[in-house]
């Protein structure tokens, strides 16, 4: 699956950062985000398909963004990828509900997300990967997990009667005794805690014939009028998530990523059972560090599809308004900050853009090329690079060396 153009990106840049310092949601702590050798891999979970992009997205891409552009500067090589769950339980029923082929409107929507990546000048994953491509992956990976006695079969009365009969379900006690991950390694919670979110977030505590009420599914069974494929281990389709594990595996080197990362909401149970599967295949930690991203609220409420209470980037974008301010107002908060939009982010933000673009060109950076990689190298402190460039402008300007570094690690053209 194609991506998007990757934005021009300025080559000649004087100095050179270090590898960031990132807050490690295993560990609560920070942890150096730095590769064993030259490259840093990046595995962070796309969009479901089913509506257009909001701004709680583009919050979380742009701090991925902000990492790659960080290493960058740093001199790593990066290899980024990102899964589009182009099959899915809301995205079938939004399908349903509005009378479309499922396929149609994954297509739409990605092609929506697309423009909106264009639009924010987001440099775009090495592998943009479609689940439906990887169905044979994550079926042969449910096998291996059967075989080693990590997985079994609970039977499904709904099945098709022509699948076998059963969805299979991962194993995670008897994971944890087997590999280098640990129930709680990732998301640091009370059992009650994850009983509560596993509900919430798509598993099923309460199915009869579990080993354990958190087990997550891999596989399910065919059911009628639900999409299905052949497979090594029946007639269905994967769960939500091996598919990311197989596909970070398949193209982040089969081992070890250095950055596994995405919104706080999929901390668990997404990346807590995202990484078991992983460790469970290699027997290795499915990544160096965890990082996420923090939630953004409208009106009160978090901003969700299922809600409905979305500010979109293209309504931003058709109404006029320039992406680089869109932009600017997402790094006015750290990446990892719960915050509430309002009309007065946006005006901030465009005022600081013309702020910037208005200031005079100076010959002297002074040492404001080394405040602003310091500020983005304490955990992508966006807010404290912003600051660093807002004194610059106000003790007299910005030099040509200054804003090619703006441009490189922050994404803001002037």
């Amino acid at each position: 699956m194609e991506a998007w153009p990757t934005p021009l990106l300025p080559t000649s840049v004087p100095g050179r950062g270090a590898a960031p310092l990132l807050y490690d949601s295993a560990t609560q702590g920070l942890v150096a985000a730095e590769p064993t050798g030259d490259t840093a891999t990046l595995y962070v979970c796309g969009i479901t398909p089913y509506d257009a992009t909001h701004l709680g997205h583009a919050n979380t891409y742009l701090a991925f963004d902000t990492l790659q552009r960080v290493w960058r500067d740093a001199g790593y090589t990066v290899r980024y990828a990102q899964n589009v769950t182009d099959v899915d339980d809301p995205l079938l029923e939004r399908a349903d509900r509005d009378g479309v082929d499922w396929r149609d409107l994954a297509r739409s929507e990605v092609d929506g997300f697309r423009a909106d990546m264009t639009a924010l000048g987001v440099i775009p994953p090495d592998a943009y990967v479609a689940v439906t491509d990887r169905i044979d992956a994550a079926a042969v990976a449910t096998a291996e997990l059967l075989a080693a006695g990590l997985a079994y079969r609970v039977p499904a009365a709904e099945a098709s009667d022509d699948s076998d009969g059963a969805d299979i379900y991962f194993d995670q006690i008897a994971a944890s005794d087997v590999s280098p991950w640990q129930l709680g390694d990732e998301s640091r919670m009370a059992r009650d805690e994850m009983l509560r979110i596993f509900a919430e977030r798509g598993g099923d505590p309460d199915r009869e014939g579990k080993r354990d009420e958190l087990d997550p599914l891999l596989w399910r069974a065919k059911r009628d009028g639900e999409p299905w494929w052949e497979s090594p281990v029946g007639r269905g389709r994967p769960g939500w998530h091996i598919e990311c594990s197989v596909i970070s595996l398949d193209e982040l080197g089969g081992s070890t990523i250095t950055v596994l990362g995405g919104g706080s909401d999929l901390i668990f149970p997404h990346h807590e059972f995202s990484a078991a599967h992983a460790a469970a295949l290699t027997g290795e930690p499915a990544a160096r560090l965890y990082a996420h991203a923090g939630m953004i609220a409208y009106q009160g409420e978090k901003m969700s599809k299922s809600l409905g209470n979305l500010v979109k980037v293209k309504d931003l974008v058709v109404a006029g308004v320039d992406p680089q301010g869109i932009r600017l107002a997402l790094l006015a908060h750290h990446y990892r900050a719960d915050w509430e939009w309002t009309d007065a982010s946006l005006a901030s933000a465009s005022s600081r853009l013309q702020r910037w673009r208005d200031a005079p060109l100076t010959d002297d950076s002074g040492d404001a090329l080394d405040r602003l990689r310091s500020a983005l190298h304490d955990d992508l402190d966006t807010p404290g690079a912003l600051a660093v460039i807002d004194a610059a402008v106000d003790a007299g300007g910005l030099s040509g060396e200054l804003r090619s570094l703006i441009h490189l690690l922050l994404g803001i053209t002037l």
